[in-house]
């Protein structure tokens, strides 16, 4: 793995501080001529994971793997074989080892994106919950290893470190499986990763499309869970550049966290529609005031990029040197990655400049 020397983060805060995106592209896995599947594939990240593939690499299949035909279909009339002859849909559920396994047979890279996902829901459908994201995490890892499949890397969560719901701990509880599935796999099987990032900016479900839709229908106010809330941002884009970054630095066992900003709840909404006011509703089920990614606990066994903070696996044959060789550093003592203390915590001003280049067209 090429690292990158850390660079001190720059100040956001002043009068002065702009914001400008950080770029998660390098180094890129090269996807030429290989089989990529994507299960979940027909999501946000699914559509722009394939629009990505497309404008930057000639894959020889390019399969999306997911249970719901009418987003099948509709993704194919964006991205139709007829026009990307590399294209594949599969119908498929990741609770059925069987079809994961028919799915993935000459499939060199895997990433797994499937998942239940609403913290509420998942609260009132726990069995339905455990089956996808537990169950169906085996599923992925036992299936990857019988079909000799070389790398596989999962999408996490913020909400899998330190989980006070059932969707945290079912992420978290996955984040385990694939960790452990390269012991499982033997020195020259499948190698499993994990990326966990916050919450994914203009996303379907995410809070500023919400936000908008309020607007457009005349809502006189905006409802905000409680004023000290913070969450960590990231973009679409930058969430398909540090996968396949992070496909293309792993060893198998690493939990991948990218250097991203955070925002109060408050000051969001405020730049999405200044003046309007808010209303505060009380934290729903399941939430927490403030998301962290790498928790005190996981210190002692992280180590920091110029982009991003890895997680080591505590296995035998794992070891910081192996990181520090390649120009990785420890974190300090009592380290850990929360929303609240964040170094880029934005402000109202650096907040104006993310959105604007979240949204270039839109502000």
């Amino acid at each position: 793995m090429a690292a990158e020397p850390i660079e001190k983060t720059p100040e956001v805060g002043t009068t002065e501080s702009t914001y400008t995106l950080r770029d998660f592209s390098h180094p890129m896995i090269n996807l030429n001529d290989k089989s990529v599947m994507i299960t979940g594939g027909t999501g946000s990240f699914g559509h722009h994971f394939v629009q990505s593939v497309i404008d930057r690499f000639k894959p020889r299949r390019l399969i999306i793997f997911s249970r719901d035909e009418l987003k099948q279909y509709e993704m194919a009339q964006r991205f139709s074989p007829e026009d990307y002859p590399f294209m594949r849909y599969f119908i498929g559920d990741v609770r059925d080892v069987d079809r994961l396994e028919m799915a993935m047979r000459n499939v060199d890279y895997v990433v797994h994106a499937a998942a239940l996902k609403h913290v509420p829901i998942a609260e009132y459908n726990p069995f339905e919950c455990i089956r996808t994201n537990v169950m169906g995490a085996e599923n992925v890892v036992t299936a990857a290893i019988r079909t000799g499949v070389k790398r596989v890397i999962a999408l996490s969560t913020d909400k899998a470190a330190n989980p006070i719901n059932l969707y945290g701990a079912s992420k978290l509880a996955a984040d385990k499986i694939f960790v452990a599935g390269n012991n499982l796999a033997g020195a020259d099987g499948a190698r499993f990763s994990v990326v966990r990032y916050g919450n994914v900016i203009g996303s379907r479900g995410s809070v500023i499309p919400f936000f908008r839709k309020l607007m457009a229908e005349g809502a006189e106010a905006l409802p905000i869970t409680d004023e000290r809330m913070t969450r960590f941002w990231i973009t679409l884009d930058q969430g398909v550049d540090f996968v396949l970054s992070s496909m293309e630095a792993m060893s198998g066992g690493e939990i991948f966290i990218p250097k991203i900003p955070s925002t109060k709840m408050v000051d969001l909404a405020h730049s999405v529609a200044p003046g309007m006011p808010l209303k505060i509703i009380g934290i729903r089920p399941g939430e927490k005031l403030h998301e962290i990614m790498v928790p005190e606990d996981d210190g002692r066994m992280t180590v920091e990029l110029k982009d991003r903070y890895v997680i080591l696996p505590t296995f035998v044959g794992w070891s910081k040197d192996d990181y520090m060789a390649t120009g990785a550093t420890a974190v300090a003592e009592g380290f850990q990655y929360c929303s609240n203390t964040n170094p880029e915590c934005l402000d109202a001003r650096s907040l104006q400049h993310f959105l604007a280049s979240c949204f270039p067209n839109q502000t």
